[in-house]
């Protein structure tokens, strides 16, 4: 059998914009809502080599991936990895997802495994909380994942709608500092207080029959307001883990800020600290952009970016 001699992988960026059900009130764990990023994306390509090296941004990550995944799949390591971009790590948008299905991609194609991305989301322990990640691999746009039950491997995407072309979201990064993951992360789930049961047939309600409907008839208010309120009602959850609803002070000053000048769908994606919001059009998301960056210029580890949404998945390429 003849292998390939290249492949190279894009795994994109997701903005994680809430949980449903954080307790299993209503007898499936979590449950989510996010979407896929164009513009910050992990790209790399793999090729077979006489001994095993890895080069680009967020090596250490690959490296580890690498180990795990070949250990896992019994193949060999002796490959070359050039990461030509990789997401922020550690920011909220999900970095080591994307790597890890990056990576097990690169390898189903190189020993021709035959595998799918939730058998390799599943080997790497990917979807133990958020199916969001896979599903925006999967597919793009946005995503709402039914959780975990009983019998659950990754999250079951139940509802796949594309962005309207003309939103953009502005995202707040605070270079300071990173959101809680690994072992933190484990350890602020444990200590969360319980979630309402009320609450979340509440925010199911609103997902259901307000945000997708506003999604499909390109109403962002509405959309927007569906959010913010899932947001604030996550955020005050987190809020003894993170230490207020937004994980960065600063991020959350200037969320409000946006809000008040025009913006929706105000929250923070994942533990943060990276802050999120929409507004209608590429004008206006440019000028309230520039109009954020002078307001804000004395704050020097703020900075913020606009970007789009990516109405496809994960692209795998093989020559």
């Amino acid at each position: 059998m003849a292998y390939p001699s290249k492949v190279s992988v894009i795994a994109p960026a997701r903005l994680h914009m809430g949980f449903i059900d954080l307790s299993g009130s209503l007898d499936r764990h979590f449950g989510s809502i996010g979407v896929a990023l164009n513009e910050h994306v992990t790209k790399l390509t793999v090729t077979p080599a006489i001994q095993r090296s890895i080069q680009g941004p967020s090596a250490n990550r690959a490296d580890k991936c690498l180990s795990l995944m070949c250990q896992v799949l019994q193949v060999s390591d002796n490959l070359h990895i050039n990461i030509k971009s990789a997401i922020p790590e550690h920011v909220g948008l999900g970095s080591g997802t994307q790597m890890s299905l990056a990576i097990g991609m690169a390898l189903n194609e190189i020993y021709q495994l035959h595998l799918s991305i939730r058998d390799i989301a599943a080997l790497m322990d990917r979807g133990l909380r958020s199916g969001i990640g896979i599903g925006i691999f999967e597919r793009g746009g946005l995503v709402v994942d039914g959780g975990r039950g009983e019998k659950t491997i990754t999250p079951p995407v139940l509802v796949h709608l594309d962005i309207p072309q003309n939103w953009r979201f502005i995202l707040v990064f605070d270079s300071r500092g990173q959101g809680l993951h690994g072992k933190q992360e484990l350890d602020a789930f444990k200590r969360l207080p319980v979630f309402p049961q009320k609450e979340a047939q509440r925010l199911a309600y609103l997902l259901l029959m307000q945000a997708l409907p506003a999604v499909a008839e390109n109403d962002l208010i509405k959309f927007g307001a569906v959010i913010t309120e899932l947001q604030q009602a996550v955020g005050h959850h987190f809020a003894i883990a993170q230490g207020g609803a937004f994980t960065s002070p600063e991020v959350a000053v200037a969320m409000q800020w946006l809000e008040q000048n025009g913006a929706v769908a105000i929250g923070q994606t994942s533990w943060g600290p990276t802050g999120f919001c929409i507004v209608d059009g590429v004008s206006v998301a440019d000028s309230l952009m520039i109009a954020a960056k002078n307001h804000f210029s004395p704050i020097d580890n703020l900075n913020f970016v606009v970007v789009s949404a990516r109405n496809s998945g994960g692209d795998v390429f093989v020559d």
